[in-house]
């Protein structure tokens, strides 16, 4: 069919009032699937309808309460990233693998080593530094003893990863 005998059949004016209806149509099915939790152009998400009228909880960007519990190694280490410090306050920002921040207090008993067992200060800590931390509970977790070090890929496949290292 030639543009000619198209413009003749249907006219613009159509032509646009069909556009503008598929494109409304469009539009508030994307908007439908948005509010039943679906995927727009995916396959429906299940059980998501049932769960349309629910909000998702409140995120905090700051882990509360107790520390959040994951693998440690033997002496009761577990694995951090520095996101910040504060050391008018002597508190630390760190971020699990996982993406989870939690804040820990520094006290005066704190034992901050490298990753040679020589003595450190708060202050020779920087964010992006990667530390192994033991940590009381509490409400306010505070740190027993840091260790700032790497994690290798032998720990990295111990405590967070579910298949042995490949060699």
């Amino acid at each position: 069919m030639n543009e000619s005998c198209f413009k003749k059949t249907f006219g613009h004016r159509t032509v646009c009032i069909a556009l503008v209806i598929v494109l409304r149509a469009s539009l508030s099915l994307t908007a439908v699937a948005c509010a039943q939790g679906q995927r727009p152009g995916l396959p429906p998400t299940p059980g998501a309808s049932s769960y349309a009228h629910a909000r998702p909880p409140a995120v905090s960007p700051v882990a509360s309460g107790p520390v959040p519990q994951g693998k440690k190694t033997p002496a009761g280490e577990q694995f951090y990233i520095v996101a910040s410090l504060d050391q008018s306050k002597s508190q630390l920002l760190l971020k699990l693998p996982s993406e989870v921040t939690m804040l820990m207090s520094v006290t005066g008993t704190t034992q901050i080593q490298d990753a040679n067992g020589a003595s450190l200060k708060l202050s020779d800590l920087r964010a992006g530094d990667t530390v192994w931390v033991i940590s009381s509970g509490g409400a306010q977790p505070t740190a027993v003893h840091i260790r700032k070090g790497q994690m290798t890929v032998a720990d990295l496949h111990r405590y967070y990863l579910d298949y042995p290292e490949i060699k």
